[in-house]
């Protein structure tokens, strides 16, 4: 079993910062990439980023790209979304997710093998 824990939302004013934290505990398997979606209430969920685990090749998506920054670090099977100067239509909960195999989308939701349960960010004008 593989999990995946996200961790590092809350509530912050516009123009704020919030690091959110995923970890991937359980049985070993492999990472291809793995990636940051959202979803906003009433919407569908939406790639936000992602990360080639080998090479740190980075995706972003054109809404977040210059505010956010997704990073990993090896050692711990951590992966990090830094978000700067957040915005109120950036109130969603996001979902962390690894792929296990190289994939010609990493933006897609099909993509991704292990999705972790989700964190609140919330956003206030």
């Amino acid at each position: 079993q593989v999990q995946l824990v996200e961790s590092g939302g809350g509530l912050v004013q516009a123009g704020g910062s919030l690091r959110l934290s995923c970890a991937a505990s359980g049985r070993t398997f492999s990472r291809y990439a793995m990636a940051w979606f959202r979803q906003a209430p009433g919407k569908e969920r939406e790639f936000v980023s992602a990360i080639v685990w080998t090479t740190a090749n980075t995706y972003t998506a054109d809404s977040v790209k210059g505010r956010f920054t997704i990073s990993r670090d090896h050692a711990r099977i951590t992966v990090y979304l830094q978000m700067n100067s957040l915005k109120p239509e950036d109130t969603a909960v996001y979902y962390c997710a690894a792929a296990q195999q190289w994939t010609a989308q990493p933006v897609a939701i099909i993509s991704y093998d292990y999705w972790g349960q989700g964190t609140q960010v919330t956003v206030s004008s």
